[in-house]
């Protein structure tokens, strides 16, 4: 968890432009859009975790 919260803090930290016009983009999605990409988020995190385990 600890590596989560470094990797998700690198963006917004040296380019906190971008991670608002990002952030304001993902708002105006879809819901559909968004399931799938956490989907295939969750998906390939479980195949990590598989892979280190």
């Amino acid at each position: 968890m600890a590596l989560l919260f470094v990797l998700e803090g690198v963006w917004p930290f040296l380019s906190p432009v971008s991670f608002r016009r990002a952030l304001l983009a993902v708002a105006g999605e879809r819901d559909g859009p968004l399931r799938l990409t956490g989907l295939v988020s969750m998906v390939v995190g479980v195949g990590l975790l598989y892979l280190v385990n």
